[in-house]
């Protein structure tokens, strides 16, 4: 008998996946504990629309994701900080620092996790960050750094 599983079954599969298990199997352990439901073509029908709408969303995502590293090539993050005699900032420049300034200067909103900073920055110049955006697309934010006159 075919059936589409609503939750993961040990050994059977995962959620939302036709398998074929037997008839005692079905009718007596996964339709009831609601684990199951039979493969008809209604069932196979909506099976088949949520994953068009799944695959729909990461596209969007995707495209989103490759919109904004575009975005990010021209853009260039700077600061001002203090340094100290031997031209070293009094603290450093931070991958929060980064996406505060992203989203207040150029409402691009990237969550502080997915910048990673090379080396910290706790000096003046130009250094690039990495943006993970998303699986296979990367941006890169150019951060530049300079004195408080």
């Amino acid at each position: 008998m075919k059936v589409i599983l609503t939750a993961d079954v040990k050994g059977q599969g995962k959620k939302d996946q036709m398998v074929e298990v037997s008839d005692g199997y079905a009718r007596n352990f996964l339709f009831p504990k609601k684990l199951a439901i039979p493969a008809d073509s209604k069932s196979i029908n909506e099976m088949k629309n949520k994953e068009a709408s799944r695959q729909h969303k990461i596209d969007v995502e995707r495209q989103n994701a490759i919109d904004i590293a575009e975005k990010l090539k021209d853009i260039v993050v700077t600061f001002e900080y203090a340094a100290g005699p031997d031209k070293r900032l009094y603290g450093s420049v931070t991958s929060k620092d980064i996406a505060e300034t992203l989203e207040k200067k150029f409402g691009i909103s990237i969550d502080k996790k997915k910048i990673n900073l090379a080396v910290p920055i706790k000096s003046f110049g130009r250094f690039s960050a990495d943006a993970h955006l998303f699986t296979g697309v990367v941006g890169k934010i150019t951060v530049e750094v300079t004195s408080k006159q």
